[in-house]
């Protein structure tokens, strides 16, 4: 089934004006092609500021330019299930790529769409470039194909790391040439608001079965893995990594170090599966 978009950008977003604003115009000013870019934003039913926001300025906005959007409202589900926002707008979309957005990401590359339609076609969890290189797609940008063969993009509100991990396993994970700023509080000192101070974080304690790290979410990314990996193989791609590291012939972490040049990773265990 063809897709009607080349690019969905998925952007839940609360509580935030001039950020939200600076964010989704600016990024779609950068864009060369605004016909073939879907906006789906998810708004919280309880978010009198956002939802006035957008109904009195941000859509007249998005009007003026001719971009497609659709506005999703939510009963607030909290950063805790920030999976479930972008999954829901996900399902939503109708494009080749799902590009998750933040309310407080500022695009930098002019043109930026069509560098990611010119991977159209692979199989790839695409990365931008932002703060030092993380090694983990924080603005993470995967094919259709990804959410037709799970049934959904992430299970957990660490939709990056879910995602990132998953591609480095089965080797699908490709860094390109768009450098995004991403002005969080902790990175910048910007928008240290209620959005980002009420943020309920859920890793650090394996303990706890909500927690990224728990066996049971790692449980779950190895059975995704396994559903990447068959998708590969049928598309006669190449599986043998993936394949390697259940024979414990392979580090599932490889790529990731390689990733890793400023070292952003060393204060985690990442235990290998």
């Amino acid at each position: 089934m063809s897709n009607e978009y080349k690019i969905a950008v998925l952007l839940p977003t609360r509580g935030r004006t001039a950020a939200l604003d600076r964010s989704l115009i600016g990024l779609l000013e950068k864009a060369d092609d605004l016909d073939s870019i879907q906006v789906l934003l998810g708004l919280d039913t309880d978010d009198d500021v956002g939802i006035a926001h957008f109904e009195d300025q941000l859509q007249a906005k998005l009007d003026d330019m001719g971009v497609e959007y659709t506005a999703m409202t939510f009963e607030p589900l909290g950063y805790s299930r920030l999976h479930d926002y972008v999954n829901t707008l996900a399902k939503a979309s109708s494009a080749d790529w799902m590009f998750f957005w933040n309310d407080d990401a500022v695009m930098e590359t002019q043109g930026w769409d069509t560098k990611i339609v010119k991977h159209t076609g692979e199989f790839k969890l695409l990365a931008v470039h932002t703060h030092n290189d993380h090694p983990y797609s924080i603005f993470p940008i995967v094919p259709r194909a990804w959410l037709d063969v799970i049934g959904h993009l992430s299970l957990h509100s660490m939709n990056d790391a879910w995602l990132s991990q998953n591609a480095y396993c089965v080797d699908i994970y490709k860094r390109i040439d768009v450098h995004v700023l991403h002005d969080r509080a902790d990175l910048t000192g910007n928008n240290l608001d209620a959005t980002y101070k009420q943020r309920e974080l859920l890793e650090g304690n394996p303990r706890n079965p909500r927690d990224f790290h728990h066996p049971t979410q790692s449980m779950l990314r190895m059975q995704e893995c396994d559903k990447l990996n068959d998708y590969l193989k049928s598309t006669n791609q190449d599986s043998s990594f993936w394949e390697n590291v259940k024979l414990k012939k392979q580090d599932p972490w490889e790529r990731l170090r390689e990733n890793d040049t400023n070292k952003q990773m060393v204060q985690f265990n990442i235990r290998t599966i």
